[in-house]
């Protein structure tokens, strides 16, 4: 059965996937992010069909990522300005960037990321605010908060994942 919505999930990654979780929202946040607000920019850049993007921009606008400007009253345009919570998303982007590098690009640069002032090519990573250490070296694992319902503490327990853990040891050694 396929999910119509991940509202109800007591997930922050799912709650993120409610909002920009289809393909073209990202990329039209990534667009945005980059500098361009129209319409028109955005169905030439991405190939994207009039009525799907209408769709996704009502969605991002409604969400809160982007906010919807009239420059134009005859006829009546828009441009869709990105929002503090739109902004919010950019580590997001730049992570798949990232991730897009290192597992799809076959060591092609056919993008950089750069600094806008100095036009040097930024080169990210993502590290823990407190201890500085760098993520993909930490051995990180999601932890029920203190908000979480009984089942999402079950599903998150400390010793049910061991045990998972332990399982899938088991399994690659006997392979």
């Amino acid at each position: 059965m396929r999910r119509s919505s991940f509202a109800s999930m007591e997930c922050p990654i799912a709650g993120a996937l409610e909002r920009v979780g289809e393909w073209w929202s990202l990329l039209i946040m990534r667009d945005a992010l980059d500098g361009f607000t129209r319409f028109d920019e955005f169905e030439a850049n991405l190939g994207i069909a009039p009525n799907m993007l209408t769709r996704r921009l009502r969605a991002l606008s409604d969400d809160g990522l982007l906010e919807r400007v009239q420059y134009s009253t005859k006829p009546a345009r828009y441009e869709y300005i990105v929002t503090e919570k739109g902004r919010d998303l950019r580590p997001v982007i730049v992570a798949l960037y990232l991730w897009g590098i290192k597992n799809t690009a076959d060591g092609a640069r056919n993008v950089v990321l750069v600094d806008q002032v100095t036009g040097s090519e930024i080169v990210p990573e993502f590290v823990d605010h407190h201890s500085g250490r760098p993520l993909s070296s930490m051995r990180a694992e999601f932890v029920a908060g203190p908000d979480a319902s009984e089942e999402m503490r079950r599903r998150l327990n400390p010793d049910s994942r061991r045990t998972r853990r332990d399982r899938h040891k088991a399994q690659r050694s006997t392979t």
